[in-house]
């Protein structure tokens, strides 16, 4: 997958952006999710929030997801990757 990134909260959060149109069931990434022992803090139909590997992140259904805390454009490009490869 290709990605766009960009650094949010003062440089303390980074944001992989996908470069395909993605249209995610936030719901069944939820499930997924918390099967794999994720704490899902918030999810609807705009937002998906959980607690992963000592981040906050954060999944839209664009195919958006933000890494907080998290200063590493590589990783953050590999996180995003491999979660969205799997819910997709």
């Amino acid at each position: 997958m290709r990605f766009t990134t960009a650094r949010l909260c003062g440089g303390k959060a980074l944001m992989a952006i996908s470069a395909e149109p993605l249209d995610l069931d936030l719901s069944k990434a939820a499930a997924l999710l918390k099967a794999e022992g994720c704490t899902i803090k918030e999810c609807d139909e705009l937002v998906m929030v959980y607690d992963w590997n000592g981040m906050e992140v954060t999944l839209y259904p664009s195919g958006k997801v933000m890494y907080m805390p998290l200063s590493d454009r590589a990783v953050c490009i590999s996180y995003a990757t491999a979660l969205l490869e799997k819910l997709r």
